[in-house]
């Protein structure tokens, strides 16, 4: 069968399917996300036949059954790139532990292009303290673009991240969100706050950075969705004075316990 689209959730659940259905299945177009690697992986440790891992055209082998294993699941990529967004925007030294780097792609490179020194120290990413970071620019000097793929491009989840700690960079850069609908209509809120941002259109925007010359200041708002809800908090943990964040169910689903975690980092979160 050839997917639509690379879509990770509808390539698990057809490989699931799959490994237990009579005769060979043809997966054109699977997603290969790292994610969809090691259900991949556990299920031939299982008893599956998956042939292609890693690739966009999966060929799976029909068995009559399966049998127990053990799988120690992936670090959430998404939680590990929010942080490093976290320390940048914060100006704090954090140390990431047990990341499994080689399973990043290429998230750590895309944070060192808005100019965010990350040192690999083992399986760990270590953000030291900075006062200052600026965006790269291209050869011809025009401005950095930052836009979402499928594996192995950019992660759709991380393009709010990415947007909120430009804001205060040096330098400018184009966000393009070409994978989803109405993900950037969230900056309105960073723009009350501060943050120098041009909506092009639905799907693009142009963040002009503050190099630290005008810090973000506290506002009320609503956590729209997890991606833009997790921004919009580390916008509110390095903005001055105290902002309340409505509809913060939104983050819970994608962050669990994150108000207790980031206390035990030094922030003051409180539940109303």
């Amino acid at each position: 069968m050839l997917l639509d689209e690379a879509s990770v959730t509808g390539t698990a659940n057809i490989v699931m399917a799959a490994v237990l259905a009579e005769g060979t299945t043809t997966i054109y177009n699977a997603a290969c996300e790292p994610y969809l690697q090691q259900l991949c992986r556990m299920l031939v440790r299982m008893g599956a036949t998956i042939q292609g891992i890693g690739s966009n055209l999966l060929t799976i082998e029909g068995v009559e059954s399966l049998g127990g294993t053990e799988h120690r699941m992936l670090p959430d990529m998404i939680e590990i790139g929010s942080f490093i967004g976290l320390a940048a925007m914060t100006g704090s030294e954090i140390t990431i532990k047990d990341c499994q780097i080689p399973e990043l792609g290429i998230i750590p490179d895309t944070f060192r292009k808005l100019g965010i020194q990350l040192e690999f120290r083992g399986d760990d990413i270590y953000i030291p303290a900075q006062a200052h970071y600026e965006i790269n620019t291209y050869l011809d000097g025009s401005i950095l673009t930052v836009s979402d793929h499928t594996w192995p491009g950019f992660t759709p989840d991380l393009l709010s991240i990415i947007l909120v700690v430009a804001t205060q960079a040096k330098g400018t850069v184009l966000i393009h969100q070409k994978m989803f609908e109405s993900r950037l209509f969230f900056v309105d809120k960073l723009i009350d706050m501060g943050a120098q941002i041009i909506l092009c259109d639905p799907h693009r925007a142009t963040v002009i950075g503050l190099d630290r010359q005008k810090q973000l200041h506290g506002i009320t708002m609503s956590s729209p969705d997890i991606r833009a809800g997790v921004a919009l908090l580390i916008a509110a943990l390095s903005a001055d004075g105290t902002s309340t964040i409505l509809n913060v169910e939104q983050i819970d689903r994608g962050y669990q316990n994150i108000d207790e975690r980031l206390n035990a980092l030094g922030a003051d979160i409180r539940r109303i």
